[in-house]
């Protein structure tokens, strides 16, 4: 599913760990002028499973409005690489930056299950819509 920039929360389960994110666009760090948007997002983990899970690293595609596509790897999620026993979550929130008032998010988690066994789970494709768009008919 893919998210409007409206406060909505977008949910997407991967082998019983489900992902939550809900973008906000902080327009009060977002001078227009200078072509520079900010946007936090929201992330929760819910071990809907009967396995305990770890996070071991994320990866993020973050498309601008242009179609410039970056990249993001790395170990954990701010700083941490939390262990999800069943029923247990995890919420942090992060932030990214564009150069255009629109943008897509996506990505996945590494997870490794207390048997070995290392896993992706999805992270909910959602968009990157400020106000400051311009409203282009399809």
């Amino acid at each position: 599913m893919i998210a409007t920039g409206g406060g909505m929360t977008f949910s997407e389960t991967t082998r019983n760990i489900k992902v939550s994110v809900k973008p906000t666009y902080l327009q009060h760090e977002s001078p227009p002028f200078r072509e520079h948007y900010t946007w936090a997002y929201s992330v929760t983990l819910e071990n809907e499973g009967s396995e305990t899970v770890q996070l071991i690293s994320r990866y993020w595609q973050v498309t601008d409005g242009n179609g410039v596509l970056k990249e993001v790897r790395g170990p954990g999620v701010v700083g941490e690489q939390p262990i999800l026993q069943p029923g247990d979550s995890f919420s942090y929130t992060s932030g990214t930056l564009l150069p255009t008032p629109t943008g897509l998010m996506q990505g996945t988690y590494e997870m490794i299950a207390s048997t070995g066994e290392i896993f992706h789970i999805k992270i909910p494709a959602f968009s990157l819509d400020s106000p400051e768009q311009i409203a282009k008919p399809n």
